[in-house]
């Protein structure tokens, strides 16, 4: 059974549990689809909406207009999680649990994947040179979008697990208007996913898509003031929760505040990644992981965030005080320690006043 089930951001009861993966899969049936394919109870049946309805109604409640909004949603959700952890092969690798209900051929339901080629193939720019001959080409190779060792062609049936996390974070999205997608979730998700599909029972494993969806909806419950813009300023947003660091920094060692603020050095330099992301980014995976186990067990959860970032200056003061300006965010942006043990024991000592 999952560890993050008894960190209390998923339930635990297994009624409940039950209940959340039968909604995720309804939650598919309703909005992984196309416009004019009708369906009920998984049939088959194609519902001509040609009069009701078409491509170009330019009617904000035409289904079609939702699709083409969706798109450029989906898009951007493609971009990213095509590229997540690319230093592990695991993403680019298939699931052993393909969801069914999306891959299955006797279902009509189109795959995330097949909607962006589709949508990259029509909106194909044209070009014409100087001598009026006529260029066609694809905004997704034209801006390098997909990469060979990132579009790799899985065989009929399958797909690859950066597939499943796309689909959960569209989902989100369509669920969440008011935030939708926003760069960066894509980090927040991957972790999640990756421990519950690599549970090591198959019992687990097999809803790791649907349970991913729950934890990461649970997680972006608390966590969502960081994504939103206009929250920036408020005591909720991410530009307070950098000062903070900077305040715990400077009640801790007052010595390497003042060094960073004569070099002007601003927190938003790089603990908006550090927070926003939860770290994700400055660690190996597993080391995030264990960070977030962390985060999670502790009663002040993401306040704990904020000593653990403090913990990582902390550690690193010997070399701050002694670089520049240049040396010093290098060090800030691609953080030197890996040992995030150690990390976590200042941290903690950070929050008891010790």
């Amino acid at each position: 059974m999952y560890c993050w089930l008894l960190l209390q951001i998923y339930p635990s009861d297994l009624t409940l549990l039950l209940c959340c993966r039968d909604l995720y899969a309804q939650f598919l049936r309703e909005m992984i689809i196309q416009p004019g394919i009708a369906k009920a109870n998984l049939g088959v049946s194609r519902e001509d909406v040609t009069l009701e309805d078409h491509p170009l109604n330019p009617n904000p409640d035409s289904r079609w207009n939702t699709y083409f909004k969706d798109n450029e949603v989906l898009l951007q959700i493609d971009k990213d999680v095509r590229r997540l952890y690319p230093d592990m092969a695991f993403f680019q690798r298939p699931t052993d649990f393909p969801c069914q209900l999306i891959l299955d051929p006797e279902n009509e339901y189109e795959t995330l994947r097949r909607r962006v080629e589709q949508t990259t193939l029509k909106a194909q720019t044209v070009n014409r040179n100087r001598s009026g001959v006529t260029n066609v080409s694809s905004p997704g190779k034209a801006l390098n979008l997909y990469p060979s060792n990132e579009y790799e062609v899985l065989p009929n049936g399958c797909e690859a697990h950066w597939e499943v996390v796309e689909r959960i974070l569209f989902i989100y999205a369509k669920l969440n208007p008011g935030i939708a997608y926003v760069q960066g979730m894509n980090e927040i998700v991957g972790p999640i996913y990756y421990t519950f599909a690599t549970d090591p029972s198959s019992q687990w494993k097999e809803h790791a898509e649907a349970d991913t969806f729950f934890c990461f909806t649970s997680l972006m419950s608390e966590n969502r003031d960081n994504f939103i813009k206009s929250l920036d300023d408020s005591q909720c947003g991410i530009t307070f929760k950098m000062e903070s660091v900077f305040s715990k920094l400077k009640e801790k060692d007052t010595e390497l505040y003042l060094k960073l603020q004569e070099q002007n050095i601003k927190p938003q330099y790089f603990t908006f990644r550090w927070l926003t992301l939860l770290l994700s980014q400055e660690f190996l995976l597993p080391d995030v992981i264990r960070i977030w186990d962390s985060l999670f067990s502790d009663q002040e959860r993401f306040e704990f965030l904020i000593p653990v970032c403090c913990a990582m200056l902390t550690l690193i003061r010997d070399q701050l005080l002694a670089g520049d300006f240049t040396i010093n965010m290098r060090l800030l942006q691609d953080y030197p320690i890996s040992d995030v043990h150690a990390i976590l024991i200042k941290a903690k000592e950070l929050q008891d006043g010790l």
